[in-house]
């Protein structure tokens, strides 16, 4: 039911129930806010979304007010701007003067917010309060004395991750965001996911730089330098370079990084495809002796991290198969340095992520052989971006080429990983082609329904039945996993992502305020899988060949040994 509102003198139509600032947003009228979330429940907290209405002698804000039939309201009348003038001059006052060099600089809120409202100069004196730069986790820093107390991370940590790393510390003036117990990030129960990262409005949390490494690599003549990419990143540059959003543009980074000076360029859709022949055979091997089901999904290190501190009771159902990072990892320092005979301990491998949880993924001490990392450096798709705008690449003018052999052909398959249900996808399509010879099609899957936020289906191949399940990011990830693993529902296997949507909404993404552009790069990845002559994992002729020439055969010896790892009970601060 529509109401009439006025707005700065003029009608506007608004939604019974509906608060303030959502009126005006919708209605293209844009209003700052630092503490408000969508799809949470409002605060108040920054106060800055403060309108004036008529009949009220204070100011009221826009985010928790309900709007009612013939309200006036003014939403920058010079009281107005005089107060969120105020607020914000009041955050600058303890705030460091190191806009230069912040992380954030160019994409700060509260740096936007400064020269929205003209404010010149430091009005407001405060004595800082400060506390130490925390560098404890391999994944994200965190910079105290940038935090303004606008709760997000608080809040997209607990509400949406279901993981409560964050909390208030104190009260008034001494109050500050901390850890359980104020201890570094860590010795904390922070799965790495980098969520708070991308709500972060300043530069309080930002994910640990490696572009260095890279750099000196490159610099190195001693070094084969080799890069992976994982199937979100090309969905999810486009934008960065001026180029329209959600463009595909895997062909124009592969010719990008050559002309950055990378020696070997590979596309790690195609360890996704040899992933998902490895968990297609433990899985059926699984289901054949009734052992560990449902099997849990292991490709997002953020949700592996997840189950081994707060369900180790489930470390046996998760997939040994590692990650399609460090399958990648494994291949390229195993089978491609045997094949361009190269010394393993001579090959830097980079590895570009969408997910800050990755760079905690890549030191882990299960993902080495031989005393020899996996990966040794990961990148996020931001330091890609800064990666390329410091070598002056004009991705505008460059002609697309492709990835380097071996892993130069993947499948759509491969390509679905980047997406939440991407991977009970692929692999439901790598069991039934197995089984049957045949490609899996829409009309043999049927839809299940389990609950909110879970996607699931079933199949059958050669008279087998199996059911997968999706739960599509982790908001009350507690009670729906205990629920599906309970054996009520009888799945085969769940696939779970820690962040909502998936790899194309990953913690290591560019930071955007809008979510139109995380469902364009899922659309896109969609519609290559729809045009995509390969959209089978198993009829990769790479898979064919790594198994040929190097594996043998999904499940063998030397498969188990380089590409399949182990997990163990965390003790963490809960």
């Amino acid at each position: 039911m529509n109401i009439e509102i006025e707005v700065n003198g003029k009608p506007l139509q608004a939604h019974k129930g509906e608060t303030i600032l959502n009126a005006l947003k919708r209605n293209g009228i844009r209003v700052p806010t630092l503490c408000n979330m969508t799809d949470l429940t409002p605060t108040g907290a920054c106060r800055l979304c403060v309108v004036e209405v008529d009949g009220n002698e204070n100011l009221v804000t826009s985010c928790s007010h309900v709007v009612e039939e013939g309200m006036r309201i003014k939403t920058h009348s010079s009281r107005v701007v005089r107060a969120r003038k105020t607020l914000v001059e009041l955050l600058l006052a303890n705030h460091p003067d190191d806009c230069l060099y912040c992380e954030r600089n160019g994409y700060c809120e509260l740096q936007n917010l400064a020269a929205e409202l003209h404010i010149r100069e430091r009005r407001v004196l405060k004595k800082s309060f400060t506390q130490k730069l925390d560098i404890s986790s391999p994944s994200i820093v965190r910079d105290p004395a940038k935090c303004i107390l606008c709760g997000r991370c608080i809040r997209i940590c607990d509400e949406v991750q279901s993981v409560s790393t964050f909390e208030f510390v104190k009260r008034g003036c001494n109050m500050y965001v901390a850890t359980a117990m104020s201890r570094d990030l860590n010795f904390s129960n922070c799965i790495g996911c980098g969520q708070c990262v991308l709500v972060c409005p300043t530069g309080a949390i930002y994910e640990r730089q490696n572009i260095a490494e890279v750099i000196d690599s490159l610099n190195n003549t001693e070094h084969l330098t080799v890069i992976q990419i994982a199937p979100s990143i090309s969905v999810s540059l486009a934008s960065e370079f001026g180029l329209k959003p959600g463009k595909n543009i895997n062909g124009i980074l592969f010719a990008t990084l050559r002309k950055i000076g990378f020696d070997y360029i590979f596309d790690s859709a195609s360890a996704a495809d040899i992933a998902t022949a490895e968990m297609a055979h433990e899985l059926m091997i699984r289901k054949e002796n009734g052992n560990s089901l449902p099997m849990l999904s292991s490709c997002c290190p953020a949700w592996v991290k997840f189950v081994e501190q707060w369900y180790p009771e489930y470390i046996p159902a998760l997939s040994t198969v590692k990650s399609p990072q460090q399958v990648m990892g494994s291949l390229i320092k195993n089978y491609f340095a045997h094949e361009a005979r190269v010394e393993p301990s001579k090959i830097f491998s980079v590895s570009v992520m969408p997910c800050t949880a990755k760079k905690f993924e890549a030191q882990r001490e299960e993902m080495t052989t031989r005393g020899i990392s996996d990966v040794d450096a990961v990148i996020s798709t931001r330091e890609l971006v800064k990666l390329i705008q410091l070598y002056g690449v004009d991705m505008q003018n460059v002609e697309p080429q492709h990835a380097d052999q071996p892993f130069n052909i993947r499948s759509s398959a491969g390509k679905l990983f980047g997406i939440s249900g991407g991977t009970a996808e692929a692999l439901a399509r790598s069991i039934y082609f197995k089984l049957t010879g045949k490609e899996l099609i829409q009309s043999q899957v049927t839809e299940i329904k389990l609950g909110q936020r879970i996607h699931a289906f079933s199949f059958k191949a050669a008279g087998k039945p199996f059911s997968f399940a999706v739960i599509n990011g982790m908001q009350n990830i507690h009670q729906v996993l205990q629920e599906l693993m309970n054996g009520k529902n009888a799945v085969d296997y769940i696939e779970v992502m820690a962040c909502l949507g998936g790899c194309v909404n990953g913690g290591g993404q560019p930071v955007v305020n809008d979510s139109k552009i995380v469902k364009l790069k899922a659309k896109a990845i969609m519609e290559i899988d729809e045009v995509d002559g390969i959209k089978c994992s198993a009829k990769n002729p790479v898979v064919q060949t790594v198994y040929n020439n190097f594996l043998l055969e999904p499940g063998s010896e030397k498969a188990t040994k380089l590409l399949h790892t182990r997990y163990q009970k965390r003790d963490v601060l809960l």
